[in-house]
């Protein structure tokens, strides 16, 4: 396999230059202000072999069909519940737990149409799974346009490799939108606006897959139908979104009151079988930290297999035998919030100064269930290039599972990197960059 380092590190700068030309932006909110900012690129491809992405390929299929299953449980008969694999508390606890959605049918019965796995590779080899995103998980675009410019940019790199093309993901995208669609009208991407952090997404997907962007005010509801009327058509019947819009804002009628980004009375028409919403309202309860404990008791239980993906070992204060361990053990953990996301509320114990360790640990007395305590895996750094030249930085990657009739991985991802060398945080709001995820096809 030649890689041709030298071109692709000669490249960075201009694929960079493309990037922004072309608006590929990250937006990020902080202390209130609204900030775009690039999403950094770098040139040197995370290479994952034919025979691991094979590992990986089943293990992320195992997983987000065991998800389904359990989405499908807790808001109909609750057998995981009754048969005590899963706290009732849990459940019911959880943030994301919409008792609205109790006894709606989605379309086909599919909840987590697009899921965004985070996986890290320990330095053994060993891959683990650190979280589930099943709301609005968001960064297929990213290594989708990089591909584009880098492609332009130097030929030959891929010409002389035996690369996958992660040009499908919009095949995989459109055909699973058509499916859930049924038929019913056409399918929009619902947007919040240019100042979502990843409206740079939306609006390339829409284009891509030649589904209508639609934005806050375009759709309506009448008769328990939802119906698109915007600058580009007349009033047409809408069959599937895919909403961009997190769950409490997308109906003011059901849930935020004060929303203006969502669809008044669109719960309506999702319970009534008249649209397909993509993901699925309510979707939170399997993606919460605390959850995520019992994802291969989930998949033990409803397909009768071992996990073929680990978790990160974790530990639940909730129980008292994992409480004792990280009252005791807390300096060498990561503790996390379960209400967070993006990196935030995410503690390192060595970080700590006494006083906040101790501070930590009243509070995992007072709230057990707000908490999940982990072992910090060394995992993989990968080569990146900086203004010093090759250094090593830690990366995780985001693997992207799309589920309509079927259930299919797409063969490429979003390999987000640290940009500072002390730390594990990737997350692209705290600062992180991205690389090309190439799996090899021999």
């Amino acid at each position: 396999m030649s890689i041709r380092i030298t071109e692709l590190t000669d490249s960075r700068d201009t694929v960079n230059r493309w990037m922004e030309r072309y608006g590929v932006r990250f937006g990020v909110y902080k202390n209130g202000i609204f900030n775009e900012q690039l999403f950094p690129f770098d040139p040197i491809p995370r290479i994952i072999g034919k025979d691991d992405w094979s590992y990986l390929e089943q293990g992320l299929k195992q997983r987000v069909q065991a998800l389904n299953l359990f989405l499908w449980d807790v808001y109909h008969e609750k057998k995981i519940i009754n048969d005590g694999i899963v706290p009732e508390e849990f459940v019911y606890s959880s943030k994301g737990y919409l008792p609205e959605c109790e006894r709606i049918n989605p379309t086909g019965g599919v909840y987590a149409h697009i899921a965004g796995i985070d996986l890290v590779e320990g330095k053994d080899g060993q891959w683990y799974v650190l979280e589930d995103n099943l709301r609005i998980p968001s960064g297929a675009s990213y290594p989708m346009i990089a591909r584009q410019i880098t492609r332009r940019v130097s030929p030959a790199t891929f010409a002389s490799n035996s690369i996958a093309d992660n040009r499908n993901y919009v095949e995989l995208l459109r055909v699973m939108m058509d499916e859930m669609n049924n038929g019913r009208g056409i399918s929009v991407i619902l947007t919040p606006g240019r100042y979502n952090s990843a409206y740079f997404e939306h609006s390339y997907l829409a284009e891509k897959t030649g589904a209508t962007l639609a934005y806050p005010g375009d759709l309506f509801v009448e008769d328990n139908k939802v119906y698109y009327t915007g600058i580009y058509k007349e009033r047409t019947r809408v069959g599937c979104i895919y909403r961009r819009v997190s769950d409490e804002y997308m109906d003011p009628m059901v849930f935020e009151a004060s929303s203006l980004l969502g669809v008044p009375n669109v719960m309506q028409a999702y319970k009534a079988g008249n649209v397909a919403l993509v993901n699925a309202i309510g979707n939170g309860v399997a993606d919460d930290k605390g959850i995520y404990y019992f994802v291969p008791k989930m998949i033990e239980y409803y397909l009768g297999e071992k996990p073929i993906l680990q978790n990160a070992p974790t530990y639940l204060p909730y129980y008292k035998a994992d409480h004792d361990f990280v009252l005791e053990n807390i300096q060498r953990l990561v503790i996390k919030d379960v209400s967070e996301a993006g990196g935030y509320g995410v503690v390192f114990g060595k970080d700590l100064t006494e006083k906040q360790l101790n501070e930590l640990r009243g509070l995992i007395v007072d709230q057990p269930r707000r908490w999940i305590a982990q072992e910090i895996i060394d995992f993989k750094d990968l080569e990146v290039l900086d203004e010093q030249g090759l250094v090593e930085r830690k990366a995780d990657l985001r693997a992207f599972v799309v589920s309509g009739k079927e259930t299919k991985v797409w063969c490429s991802g979003l390999t987000r990197f640290s940009r500072n060398p002390d730390s594990f945080v990737v997350n692209s709001s705290q600062g992180g960059g991205f690389k090309d995820t190439w799996i090899m096809e021999q």
